[in-house]
């Protein structure tokens, strides 16, 4: 256990990328199994206890401080884990030291089996033989979020470098494996062969563009070469469907571009998944033929039960840009105009209006896609012309390589909206931004019944520098006019506060919101100290952003 509490602990100090990876890499080398194992389930969110919860921790502190004082350290910690493991007082009555920590793989397998009333007391025994790094580890095992900067994907190529493994191998087996891992370990170090998964529907890692650089790349990049098609906005999937083992019926999946499972959230496209091949596509809503603003898809999104009326209201499919396999064949290494080719009698032939084709561009010059990327309602139906993110540009003669390869694929996304708001409300941040206010409410203006009023219209918390940081929350502390609980509302009149300029990706309508609208992947694009709130935009002008089905 404090092998692996030292390894969250350096993972959550080190910025560095690289440095995780050799970091988890050491880890995964000196370990024993089955630690390694699960600490490799923890890191990439495939260990859970069902008895162990963060109401029961709260409880489990509640008996030994005073509420009161820990309400007001979690205020300002902003992190339960770490604020339970800061407060957790010594059990010593005398000079008997306390027991050796247990070992990461006895911690894993009493919780899995313990009951609800024997829990409380397992971890009571451990956090009392732990110091303060010990019990934020064991505190992070049991509620899952670890926050130290560690993807699923860093975790697993850090194994892969075990033993020179592309991590893409690693990808396509890992659905098929289990915690604690041991036979892919022993295939990464050499001692074991590849691990035999009787998986039908694997995911295959997905294929990523690389931002296109309109100085550097327009004029230099052979257009002939290329060809493009719309962005739409949605989420990534990969949809796969084969026959089962014994042929009884079918096995179905739909994967998110990294690898999640999420069938439970689609029971509607899974019901419509009645072939033998691998398609990457556009997870998008479409209602009456049109496909509709991503706030629509975002009601399906993370749910774990999804009932009748949510799926009418809110009809799944999948816009294909690729055929992957076909009939048990593996199609990537063909190239990508082969592959159109097949995927386009492939979808003729499947006659699935909820899985269509998704439309390349037919100008075949830069200019022409210039023109696109500005006006989609040019070549698309108003609706659809909506929904698009700007354009993909992909090599005809490019297969379908893992992870972002540079000159194959290309991603020309438009112009975000930006508009001047200001700053109304700030809440302290987690982890390494615990001490930070770095939660941002802003707001525009509007004509409410008792005059010129600021209402809110989105939150962000990325986007600025770390300077910038530094400077928001000094500005936030020194013009705090409220306190509610662990918000702090900022002044904001016309003629004190704090414009931010924000930049997001579309706008939808949403009834659970004050000001009636709900932004698209909002941040903080610069400071506008230069700026009095007077001048920040009006409601109207978001209203202008509105996709016409909506206005």
């Amino acid at each position: 256990m404090l092998a692996f509490a030292q390894l969250l602990d350096r993972l959550s100090y080190e910025p560095r990328r690289l440095a995780k990876e050799a970091l988890l890499k050491a880890y995964f080398a000196e370990a024993p199994d089955p630690d390694r194992g699960y600490a490799l389930a923890t890191l990439t969110g495939n260990l859970s206890f069902k008895n162990a919860k963060p109401a029961m921790l709260r409880t489990l502190i509640a008996d030994r401080t005073d509420p009161v004082l820990f309400a007001l350290s979690y205020d300002f910690v902003g992190d339960l884990s770490e604020t339970i493991a800061l407060m957790w007082p010594s059990a010593a009555v005398d000079d008997t030291p306390p027991a050796a920590p247990p070992p990461l793989r006895v911690v894993v397998e009493r919780l899995a089996s313990a009951g609800k009333a024997e829990t409380p007391r397992l971890l009571e025994t451990w956090l009392d033989g732990l110091d303060e790094t010990g019990r934020w580890a064991l505190l992070k095992l049991v509620t899952g979020g670890l926050r130290v900067g560690v993807s699923a994907r860093l975790a697993k190529t850090a194994v892969a470098r075990l033993g020179g493994v592309d991590p893409n191998e690693v990808e396509e087996v890992w659905h098929g494996l289990a915690p604690p891992y041991e036979d892919l370990f022993a295939w990464v170090e050499g001692r074991a062969g590849k691990p035999e998964t009787t998986d039908p529907v694997p995911f295959r890692p997905a294929m990523l563009a690389h931002p296109l650089d309109e100085e550097k790349d327009i004029g230099v990049l052979p257009a002939s070469s290329f060809r493009a098609e719309w962005k739409w906005d949605g989420i990534r999937v990969q949809a796969v469907c084969a026959p089962a083992a014994g042929g009884a019926g079918h096995v179905r999946r739909l994967y998110t571009r990294t690898g999640e499972d999420i069938s439970g959230t689609f029971p509607d496209i899974l019901a419509v998944l009645d072939f033998h091949a691998a398609i990457d596509g556009e997870l998008l809503v479409k209602r009456d033929g049109a496909v509709r603003p991503f706030g629509d898809l975002q009601k399906r999104l993370n749910r774990k039960t999804v009932g009748a009326k949510l799926q009418k209201d809110y009809p799944a499919a999948i816009r294909a840009y690729d055929l992957l396999a076909l009939d048990g064949v593996d199609l990537r290494d063909r190239p990508l105009a082969e592959r159109r080719r097949m995927l386009e009698d492939f979808l003729a032939g499947l006659g699935e209006p909820r899985i269509d084709l998704s439309p390349q561009i037919p100008a075949g010059d830069w200019a022409g896609w210039a023109r696109a990327r500005k006006s989609p309602a040019t070549f698309l139906p108003r609706e659809d012309a909506e929904a698009v993110e700007g354009l993909m540009l992909k090599r005809l003669d490019s297969v379908y390589v893992p992870g972002r390869p540079k000159g194959l694929w290309y991603k020309w996304k438009r112009d975000p909206f930006l508009i001047d708001a200001v700053l109304m409300y700030a809440q302290r941040g987690h982890g390494k931004r615990s001490s930070f206010y770095s939660d941002y409410t802003f707001g525009v203006w509007r004509r409410g019944a008792g005059g010129e009023e600021l209402v809110p219209v989105g939150k962000a918390y990325f986007g600025f520098t770390d300077e910038e940081l530094q400077q928001i929350d000094r500005f936030v502390r020194n013009h705090t006019v409220n306190r509610f609980g662990p918000v702090r509302e900022v002044e904001h009149t016309a003629e004190t506060g704090l414009v931010l300029e924000v930049a997001f990706e579309g706008l939808n309508r949403s009834p659970r919101h004050k000001s009636g609208l709900a932004m698209r992947f909002p941040r903080i694009s610069r400071l506008r100290w230069d700026k009095p709130p007077s001048e920040a935009d009006w409601i109207e002008t978001l209203n202008a952003f509105l996709p016409s089905s909506e206005a």
